[in-house]
């Protein structure tokens, strides 16, 4: 199974791209934000690979991060989530957006992206919201590529906002004040989400 290449760009097109490996060209289908991320023909690349066997075929999908390509997994687990909605979400949300959404079960942000419906991005929510591969791999992500998903509520907003102050990472302080949320009531005041959010941080 190819878990990685690295080589040159061919080709792109509208999902995929051909890259040249000392000679060989390899298809592989990506997200529109993998595409974008790829340089122009001629450009050295390197894709972390999920392949994909059927009957008739071995597909090869490309992601820009081994991280990205988890999460990649992790949708395919959900009823009705298959490679073509996966990609749309992953070409959608950047995964920190992605894990940051399903933390504070906003599905609006999860429905966001094409072919993802109301049942599905509440199937996502609901099953990955315990699964998502967030603290570790989060904790090591640049601020660049910090979450831009905006909480639900207004207390949760001022708690993530307080969290970030106190130099916590954005998805970090996201996914902790969703855990509070959830464990508080839905009235929670800020303070309250905060003294719950840095239990939650410090675990």
């Amino acid at each position: 199974m190819i878990g990685k290449l690295r080589g040159i760009v061919d080709s792109k097109g509208a999902d995929w791209a051909v890259l040249d490996v000392n000679g060989v060209g390899y298809h592989v289908t990506c997200s529109t934000r993998t595409l974008e991320a790829l340089p122009d023909a001629g450009g050295a690349a390197a894709l972390a690979i999920e392949t994909k066997v059927s009957e008739d075929a071995i597909r090869l999908i490309g992601f820009m991060s081994e991280y990205e390509r988890d999460w990649f997994r992790l949708l395919l687990s959900v009823q009705g989530v298959g490679t073509k909605v996966a990609l749309a979400l992953l070409g959608t949300l950047t995964p920190n957006d992605l894990a940051a959404a399903i933390a504070l079960e906003d599905k609006r942000a999860v429905s966001s992206a094409p072919g993802v419906g109301p049942k599905v991005a509440q199937r996502i929510v609901s099953e990955l919201k315990d699964k998502a591969p967030m603290s570790a791999q989060l904790a090591a992500v640049s601020a660049s590529d910090a979450p831009s998903v905006v909480p639900r509520s207004d207390a949760a907003r001022d708690a993530v906002s307080a969290l970030l102050n106190l130099g916590y990472p954005q998805a970090q302080a996201a996914n902790a004040v969703a855990a509070a949320a959830r464990a508080l009531e839905h009235d929670a005041t800020p303070e309250q989400l905060i003294r719950h959010g840095l239990k939650e941080l410090a675990r």
